[in-house]
């Protein structure tokens, strides 16, 4: 599909939803935690145990390496507690954010301070969480609660923070069932000296996805035995992510590139993504535009807060600077892309955060906004990849200008054309002033294969 025809087609029914206005927005949240909270003082009563099915644990980072661990379940809901687990279910079923609030606060987080060196152990509380996060599906538990349950009401005009389920100390947990574990994970745990990049890989071509080897990962169930250590729920995101990524982006490496310049398109939950991939050797970068008033960017009078990272052929040896774990998520987004094509590319990522993102709804919506992009119809097409930068600069909430001075991808394309303005002279269109053809590649490397 020519590119503007593709531009055309993504006005019918893909602008972002209305938002809604903060007073709307607090109310909403405001009267969901109250009912939570009801319901928990409820079955907090009497001995103050709280049986439930688990469907995944959480790891803090505060205080590292003396952590909070925690069994997380759903009160009176228990029959679907799968569906409380962030996972690709929530894009597919279309959670708002709304959704995503309500998920995360049905949650109850029965916590014990736990250091991170597990190795070996399997036995009382540490044990019943790992047993969770390596099951195949919700677990059901029986958790013993001291001191009463922490629920933060605090959402207000001004809150860009996601509210957090009721918490409470834990002064045991026992299984009431044999959690059903997958072999591909039990072949994990035995080898003794497999280490965690490893098994993380191995996992993921036996079909885990990443948000399953995550909490494996997070529970210290990866690595070598006496090595093994809780990871920080946030931290192995990432980990995972990034994990991946790179063993995906190694198998690309003698694969052949795309054909032609493509540019796809995704929106959810006031995210807008355009992914351009053009031909030539891998090479990564994700510019992330953050609207004023968004929930990233929260001040209104401050304009665009504009953000980048980028990768070569060879990938990062350091974390990214600018762009966290959204970096991390749409890149393993578009390798997978990349994987099942068999193809190499040169990939643009630009994120448009307006502020209808108006709660951190969490990086998963990144990965799913991104993979997405390229399961639904076919993409644009472009002449140049100079071609389909201008046309989605179009649509972009800030100038070329500012684009140029974040993107290196931008910036060395425009820096090849002006290197010709004195000489033949080149217009937007690719050709030479003289009769000759200019080609372009992705990164903005020029050659004159006719001009000889």
């Amino acid at each position: 599909m020519r590119l503007d025809e593709f531009m055309d087609g993504l006005d019918d029914g893909t602008e972002a939803l209305k938002r809604q206005l903060a007073e709307e927005k607090s109310y909403a949240i405001t009267d969901h935690l109250d009912e939570v909270q009801r319901r928990f003082d409820e079955v907090a009563q009497g001995d103050s145990l709280f049986g439930s099915t688990s469907p995944s644990i959480f790891v803090g980072r505060s205080q590292y390496p003396d952590v909070t661990a925690g069994v997380l379940a759903p009160v009176g809901d228990e029959e679907r507690a799968e569906r409380y687990e962030t996972g690709s279910h929530w894009y597919r079923e279309g959670f708002g954010i709304e959704d995503v609030f309500e998920a995360r606060t049905n949650l109850l987080n029965s916590t014990k301070r736990t250091n991170v060196h597990v190795a070996d152990e399997w036995t009382g509380f540490t044990g019943v969480q790992r047993e969770v996060a390596i099951a195949d599906r919700p677990v059901d538990v029986e958790v013993g609660l001291d001191g009463p349950l922490d629920l933060d009401l605090d959402v207000g005009f001004d809150d860009i923070a996601t509210p957090t389920g009721p918490r409470a100390q834990a002064e045991h947990a026992e299984l009431t069932e044999n959690p059903h574990v997958p072999r591909a994970v039990e072949k994990t745990l035995e080898d003794d000296d497999w280490k965690a990049e490893g098994a993380m890989s191995y996992l993921y071509n036996r079909g885990f996805d990443v948000y399953e080897v995550k909490t494996i990962l997070s529970a210290g169930a990866l690595g070598q035995t006496q090595e093994r250590r809780m990871v920080p729920t946030r931290w192995s995101i990432t980990a995972v992510d990034d994990t991946i990524g790179g063993f995906l982006r190694g198998g690309l490496k003698n694969a052949p590139s795309v054909d032609e310049v493509e540019v796809w398109y995704n929106e959810f939950l006031g995210n807008r993504f355009w992914v351009l991939l053009a031909p030539g050797d891998w090479e990564f970068e994700l510019v992330e535009m953050k609207a004023p008033g968004s929930v990233w960017n929260p001040h209104e009078d401050r304009g665009y807060r504009v953000a980048s990272d980028r990768e070569g052929f060879e990938g990062r040896t350091t974390y990214v600077d600018e762009t966290s774990g959204a970096y991390y998520a749409s890149r393993l987004g578009v390798l997978e892309h990349l994987r099942d094509r068999d193809r190499q590319a040169k990939v643009l990522i630009l994120r448009h955060v307006t502020e209808d993102y108006w709660g951190p709804a969490g990086v998963w919506q990144v990965r799913e906004t991104v993979r997405n992009a390229f399961r639904d119809g076919a993409p644009g097409v472009a002449e140049t990849f100079h071609d389909a930068v201008r046309e989605v600069g179009e649509r972009l909430p800030v100038s070329m200008d500012t684009l140029r001075r974040k993107s290196e991808m931008v910036a060395g394309l425009q820096s090849t054309l002006n290197a010709f303005g004195n000489g033949g002279g080149v217009d937007p269109s690719g050709t030479v002033g003289d009769g000759g053809t200019l080609d372009r590649d992705a990164g903005g490397d020029t050659t004159l294969s006719d001009f000889e």
